[in-house]
């Protein structure tokens, strides 16, 4: 099988190649990892955030904009498709590596969780990669130095000259579009929960408007998650029917249906962990059965968009 940090290195090179085009800074630490800047010290933007989110998918996805109305008002969409959710989306996209090192703390994504494999879904899968270069993303107000760098290396188990650390703030144009791509891969990882085998999931469409960039990281981090659960919408295709696993997957299967999720979160200081995990789920889903039923699931609610987006 296709080395997935293989596919997303080639992507960094581009994003390397790129970087004044794309407003991304590039430079390696003295350890030789390369760190590029999608969002915390330069700006980074639309096309950037593209990038990254083909970056975070390494590259098995189609990702794009479009335009669309919230509560009576255009915004920026983000629109992804993908035919290998397991890989794209599941051992790469998810944000699944939780790192803190050396007082630096990050939620790291891409295929370099796929050389660790330490997740159910690999198990699930079957599926390590091997390979001698690797990209992780991480989602951080801060640079990551050469003692994080080693850390990352070390648990990928490779040479710290052949990683790539592109990271991005939540609160920044890049971090607003590559959340709003996350719809497809919440839904898949909440199939994945219900106990659905993902291989079943022949093909993925979901898109989910851009949060307006916030002043701070917990508002955007806030906003970026009502975008997902209460402006999310997916598209699936899939091999089995099974109606319990399906409406599990929208937002509206919560209790906290409705309420802004920074209210959800201050309720529990910020520990996710402490969060139902039906709110990390997109709004609304269509699951098509091949030679079956065709579900349509869960709503979108505009007006906790208005409220999180402030129109």
């Amino acid at each position: 099988m296709e080395s997935i940090n293989r596919m997303a290195v080639e992507l960094a090179d581009e994003a390397v190649e790129f970087a004044g085009e794309l407003d991304v800074g590039a430079f390696d630490l003295e350890n030789g990892a390369t760190v590029l800047d999608f969002g915390v010290d330069h700006a980074g933007g639309i096309e950037a955030g593209l990038l990254l989110a083909e970056i975070q998918t390494a590259g098995l996805a189609t990702v794009q904009t479009g335009m669309a109305d919230v509560a009576g008002a255009p915004f920026t969409h983000v629109e992804l498709a993908c035919d290998r959710p397991d890989l794209a989306l599941l051992c790469s996209q998810k944000a699944g590596w939780e790192l803190s090192a050396d007082g630096f703390e990050a939620l790291g994504s891409g295929p370099a969780r796929a050389l660790v494999a330490e997740e159910a879904e690999f198990r699930e899968l079957g599926y390590t990669d091997a390979f001698d270069l690797s990209v992780l993303t991480l989602e951080s107000d801060d640079l990551p130095d050469e003692g994080v760098a080693r850390v990352i290396a070390d648990r990928a188990e490779v040479n710290t000259d052949g990683l790539y650390l592109p990271t991005y703030a939540a609160g920044s144009i890049s971090g607003s579009v590559s959340a709003a791509a996350r719809a497809a891969e919440m839904a898949t990882f909440r199939l994945f929960e219900a106990g659905y085998d993902p291989r079943s999931i022949r093909s993925v469409n979901g898109r989910a408007p851009v949060a307006p960039v916030a002043g701070d990281e917990s508002t955007a981090i806030a906003r970026e998650m009502d975008a997902l659960a209460y402006g999310g919408q997916v598209y699936m295709t899939v091999e089995t029917d099974d109606a319990s696993a399906f409406e599990a997957v929208p937002s509206t299967a919560s209790e906290e249906y409705e309420r802004p999720l920074g209210e959800v979160f201050d309720d529990v200081e910020w520990d996710f962990s402490e969060v139902a995990a039906g709110v990390f789920g997109p709004a609304q889903v269509t699951v098509n059965v091949v030679g079956g039923p065709t579900y349509a699931l869960g709503r979108t609610s505009e007006d906790v968009l208005a409220e999180s987006f402030g129109v």
